[in-house]
């Protein structure tokens, strides 16, 4: 019987060679209280799967895009094959796939897609306890930034709103077929308490973005889109950058913009 062939690279994502990092990967998910469903983005050769399947008190599922990876993974781990689904993370309804069962999500986040992938756990939120990324180091300092930083920015604010947010090592470059042209970075989120932030929650989304659209200039220039009038925006929060301003000042920000549309549509 022949070898599964591994499959190629894909997806701009570069495969982990080394399973010491890999342990340490899977070894940093502290599966919150009531997660008994673990769930693998783009796993590949199974570099991190074959840890994750070995903890026998967790259910390892994996969603995978590519073909030739998913026909590796069947044939490798057959266990595992009715736990494989070969579609895209990012279009997926993980209520669906997994109703009523909180959840962590583990990976080596391609580069490429990594703010969609964390786009989709703000979604899914209310499911999503936990996270455990590997991904490009840059992208992962910004995740736990606070404010005042150059790098803190949209997903920085709306992650830390509903997540706890750790730097928890660098991966360099070698440890990668092909190797990446930067380093990586392993974080993990752990959901907060924070069930509701007090506001319209789809306002404050947009909010941020829009406050950090211009990002040099004051949120009373950067927020001129939302259609806010002077009066609203004559208090001194309105003097300062986006980068400023941390989720609280954020949740603030959206209660003035909201009261303000209400007036106006009423």
């Amino acid at each position: 019987m022949h070898s599964p062939v591994k499959p190629k690279k894909h997806l701009g994502q570069h495969f982990l060679a080394d399973p010491n990092i890999a342990r340490r990967i899977v070894g940093a998910l502290r599966r919150p209280e009531g997660v008994r469903e673990v769930l693998e983005i783009g796993p590949g050769t199974g570099v991190l799967t074959q840890f994750l399947l070995q903890d026998a008190a967790f259910t390892t599922s994996v969603v995978e895009i590519d073909r030739e990876s998913v026909v590796y993974l069947e044939a490798t781990y057959p266990a595992l094959a009715p736990r494989i689904f070969a579609t895209d993370f990012l279009k997926q309804d993980l209520g669906a796939l997994f109703p009523g069962q909180p959840l962590a999500i583990i990976g080596n986040f391609p580069y490429n897609i990594s703010s969609q992938i964390f786009f989709q756990v703000l979604a899914h939120r209310q499911q999503v306890r936990e996270v455990v990324g590997m991904i490009q180091k840059e992208v992962a300092e910004r995740l736990a930034e606070p404010p005042g930083s150059k790098t803190y920015g949209i997903l920085s604010v709306l992650l830390q709103a509903f997540y706890d947010i750790e730097y928890l090592f660098t991966v360099p470059p070698h440890v990668f077929v092909p190797p990446p042209k930067v380093e990586s970075a392993v974080v993990r989120l752990t959901r907060n308490a924070t069930e509701h932030l007090g506001c319209d929650e789809k306002l404050f989304f947009r909010v941020v973005k829009q406050a950090f659209s211009t990002r040099r200039k004051t949120l009373r220039n950067a927020l001129r889109p939302l259609g806010l009038s002077a009066e609203a925006m004559a208090g001194a929060i309105f003097d300062q950058r986006a980068e400023q301003l941390g989720v609280a000042e954020f949740v603030e920000l959206t209660k003035l913009a909201e009261g303000e549309l209400k007036i106006k549509n009423e």
